[in-house]
């Protein structure tokens, strides 16, 4: 079975980016091999930030963790001043969310990149949860049956 090993980041200066997320996620600091700033972000995959004069499209790049880690993490982006969102469109400023009876919260690094933070993979929380995910419901509308997220 093929798993992803690396990730190309395209950013403004790859060192800032790289030592961005390795500080807020608290991941080990970065490794510089070549043109490529490298942060370990499990035990088999790296983002691998390089520097580019081009123009960035931005990406997104969700993290599941645990309540403790969601807890420091958003400490620390409070803490830097940040602005982040409950959702992905940005339409909620400020604050998390709550679906599938989890946390969930959005915030950008230095280079436009889009980075989030769940403690509940969206979905698993099914129709049972308190705070249910709407993108069930409107799956469950339009096809009237669940997706199967397992």
């Amino acid at each position: 079975m093929s798993v992803l090993n690396h990730q190309i980041v395209w950013s403004r200066d790859a060192e800032t980016s790289a030592r961005f997320l390795a500080d807020m996620l608290a991941f080990e600091p970065p490794v510089k091999l070549g043109h490529f700033v490298m942060v370990q972000v499990s035990p088999d995959i790296t983002f691998d930030f390089m520097s580019t004069d081009r123009d960035i499209m931005a990406q997104h790049y969700a993290f599941p963790v645990g309540e403790a880690e969601f807890d420091a993490i958003f400490a620390r982006v409070r803490e830097h001043g940040l602005e982040h969102w409950a959702d992905p469109k940005h339409q909620e400023p400020g604050t998390i969310n709550h679906l599938d009876d989890g946390r969930g919260v959005y915030f950008n690094d230095p280079s436009g990149h889009e980075l989030e933070i769940i403690t509940r993979p969206y979905g698993s929380g099914g129709l049972e949860a308190q705070h249910v995910n709407p993108l069930l419901t409107e799956e469950l509308s339009a096809s009237g049956k669940l997706p199967d997220l397992s």
